[in-house]
């Protein structure tokens, strides 16, 4: 009860930090991408009616579009129309709204990225506290040489390869399929799946190694075995659980750079997500969409860091007492 009451009041004032610096943060982003595509030397009209349309239909197109207008004027309608009514605009191919085409293709990319995310951590902790049990063991030096190639081969040369031998040779596995409704089933997701969490994995494996060797290299572990403890008590309740928040953090960092490290995995095995209608939308040079997109990227950053920030602070022992002292003596000099 103590912890507690020491604990929550110092974690409100966290997240109000944190959110109030969170608003700057989004809207330096904004800036970013909204004068960058501004500055883009190909004119969104030119794209969508061809260069040989007349100069009267450009000119109209233009102002309908609001784009003959002061580029800060339209960064400040671009940004009150977000806060005001979470309007993106509308995409300068086919005038639909950039919300209904990020809902349209978000809950696969996350879909997609909540797959690759789960199996990172269902065979990179237990890989990485294998190999630390048995470090410097032939199976240690082997998985760690594995996770050092996943780290180095790219998703768009892991990617074909598997398809190249899974699904064109041996012929196990589709190749497109992911969230078709009429085709769904747990074999569309393997290929996409393991192609975007292969670094995420071999990072996890690594960094699981080392903080769990790290752990087992503390004064009360080694306390623990004199003690009696069976090596499953001291493995998982004394050395995981405290090797695990920085095993947190990573995995809440990784969460984001997989939603914005599929645009290559969905591309490739043609996932009508997010990813896939960024690359789409750059190619087309369709400005709304690629800032609506890029603000959405950015804002699951922000809130998934918030978010890892706080489960530190409730799981780390250390920051628990920090916080109680702190509360403490702030009492004792009140």
């Amino acid at each position: 009860m103590v912890v507690a009451y020491c604990i929550i009041p110092s974690m409100l004032r966290f997240l109000a930090i944190r959110l109030a610096l969170a608003v700057p943060t989004l809207l330096a982003i904004s800036f970013l991408v909204f004068f960058a595509g501004y500055l883009s030397p190909a004119d969104p009209v030119d794209i969508a009616l061809g260069e040989k349309a007349s100069p009267e239909l450009k000119a109209r197109i233009r102002h309908e579009w609001g784009l003959d207008r002061s580029p800060l004027v339209r960064y400040a309608d671009y940004v009150t129309g977000i806060v005001t009514r979470g309007d993106f605009g509308n995409s300068f191919i086919n005038r639909e709204p950039v919300t209904t085409r990020i809902a349209r293709g978000f809950p696969n990319t996350a879909l997609l990225a909540t797959c690759a995310l789960i199996l990172a951590l269902l065979i990179g902790v237990p890989l990485g506290i294998a190999c630390a049990v048995y470090a410097n063991s032939w199976f240690d030096r082997t998985a760690m040489t594995i996770a050092l190639l996943g780290v180095a081969v790219p998703s768009f040369v892991l990617g074909p390869v598997l398809v190249l031998l899974l699904s064109v040779r041996l012929q196990w596995l589709p190749v497109v399929g992911f969230a078709i409704p009429s085709r769904m089933g747990w074999q569309y997701f393997v290929l996409p799946t393991f192609v975007l969490a292969s670094r995420s994995l071999a990072l996890i494996a690594r960094l699981t190694r080392s903080a769990m060797l790290e752990t087992l290299g503390q004064d009360y572990i080694r306390t623990a075995r004199a003690k009696g403890l069976s090596p499953t008590t001291v493995l998982f309740k004394h050395a995981l659980k405290n090797a695990f928040p920085p095993i947190l953090t990573v995995a809440g960092t990784t969460f984001g750079f997989l939603l914005s490290g599929s645009f290559v995995v969905e591309t490739f095995f043609t996932i009508p997500g997010i990813g896939n209608e960024s690359i789409r939308s750059i190619l087309n040079r369709d400005y709304p969409v690629i800032q609506g997109m890029a603000l959405l990227l950015a804002t699951i950053f922000v809130l998934v860091n918030l978010l890892v920030d706080v489960l530190y602070g409730l799981l780390d022992p250390r920051a628990r007492v920090a916080a109680a002292q702190i509360r403490r003596q702030a009492e004792v000099k009140s």
